[in-house]
């Protein structure tokens, strides 16, 4: 009798195993053919010489990675983008909690609120970089004529070397801000009104002890999660680069992805661009595990 139940555990046991496999199966596909196999086939490519459209190419070792570090172009796009994730990523964040914040405490037009705040994360990249050259433009732009407006001289926000990237870190900003508000509202919701009651009880009549002793600290696993989503967008950093600035002028606003554009599709170095694409995968994966072992040092999950 205990043999039989024992088989019959056995078989129901790797049915389960065989239905869990089978359901895994098309995401774990997906993951190996979009990700896995993609880096693998970067990594062999940054050790040659290889060239697109090229039949043939030559093993160079570590040649490639060599010439990246004595690229002052690429230097200039490794520190424009450091600054840039260490800018707008703070930025983003204080920006969409207080909305956040301010839509969940009003009582009127929260939607209307909510939807406008968004809709720079719906629309198309191109098209908001093509408006905002509009905007700066430094004749007819719309911010140069209010600054006329009030006797002030309107400088050429994307061909200052001084100005380019702070300009593109504010259009950063602007673009990811509704993404964070989202998900900071989110996590104002799953805050329950009793800790709010229990806060009052206790003395936490201000808003702004309220905020201190139960919103914040509820708010830990949504700020590491909005931390490290920003850090990821803002360092795929392109479409604005591309359409508004080239990298241009000189090497002011180059990022890690424009230059790997320019050398893989417009110079055709496939090797040394591949050589770029590792790097950049180091330092993203790199920067997103510390920036979570340390956030996740301060963070409260109940």
């Amino acid at each position: 009798m205990l043999n039989k139940l024992s088989s019959l555990i056995t078989q129901v046991t790797r049915r389960e195993a065989i239905v869990g496999y089978a359901l895994v199966a098309p995401a774990f596909t997906l993951i190996v053919i979009l990700v896995f196999l993609p880096t693998v086939d970067a990594l062999l490519i940054s050790v040659t010489d290889w060239q697109f459209g090229a039949r043939s190419y030559n093993f160079v070792g570590l040649e490639n990675f060599y010439e990246l570090f004595h690229d002052g172009t690429f230097r200039a796009a490794f520190f424009n983008t450091l600054m840039y994730v260490g800018v707008t990523v703070p930025g983003t964040m204080l920006l969409g909690l207080t909305i956040a914040i301010l839509i969940e405490s009003g009582k009127s037009l929260r939607i209307f609120y909510r939807t406008a705040h968004f809709l720079p994360v719906m629309a198309t990249l191109a098209a908001m970089a093509i408006a905002w050259e509009a905007l700066l433009h430094p004749t007819i732009g719309l911010v140069n004529s209010i600054l006329h407006e009030f006797g002030m001289p309107g400088p050429n926000w994307l061909r200052d070397p001084n100005l380019v990237l702070p300009t593109l870190m504010v259009i950063g900003i602007w673009q990811n801000t509704g993404l964070a508000m989202v998900l900071f509202l989110a996590g104002l919701k799953a805050i329950p009104d009793d800790l709010y009651d229990a806060a009052a009880v206790d003395g936490a009549d201000h808003w702004s002890d309220r905020l201190r002793t139960v919103t914040f600290p509820m708010l830990g696993p949504v700020s590491m999660f909005v931390a490290v989503i920003m850090a990821l967008r803002a360092f795929e950093v392109f479409d604005t680069v591309r359409v508004l600035t080239q990298g241009k002028p000189g090497n002011a606003s180059e990022t890690l992805l424009h230059t790997l554009y320019v050398e893989s599709f417009e110079f055709l170095r496939a090797g040394y661009g591949s050589a770029v694409t590792v790097i950049f995968l180091i330092i993203v994966v790199a920067l997103t595990l510390i920036q979570a072992r340390v956030m996740d040092k301060k963070v409260y999950y109940t």
